[in-house]
């Protein structure tokens, strides 16, 4: 039987996994990717205390999560793509469009 706590430590997890892909990698699309995996760990979350306290609150509030991460996405990709082209690198080491 899979319990609330099993739904907790799998977000739990995931989200760690998230955050350090954030703190090492140094590419813009890997760290888009796993901020993504992070709000997917929150929706995981969200969900297994809807089932766990049979409401339905939890699951409106990760459609709305997930709507928008949608428009995130776009917006992100299309930005990642702009200073790719502008720079050659989407390496955030590298990449300097605030100084003169």
């Amino acid at each position: 039987m899979i319990t609330l706590t099993h739904y907790l430590v799998l977000s739990g997890i995931i989200f760690t996994i998230g955050v350090i892909g954030v703190m090492v990698r140094r590419s813009a699309l890997v760290i888009f990717m796993c901020i993504e995996l992070m709000l997917n760990s929150v929706n995981l979350t969200f969900i297994a205390f809807s089932r766990y306290l049979n409401s339905l609150d939890g699951q409106v509030f990760v459609f709305f999560v997930l709507s928008v991460a949608a428009a995130e996405v776009v917006v992100g990709l299309a930005i990642i793509i702009l200073i790719f082209r502008n720079k050659a690198t989407v390496n955030v080491d590298e990449i300097n469009l605030m100084k003169w």
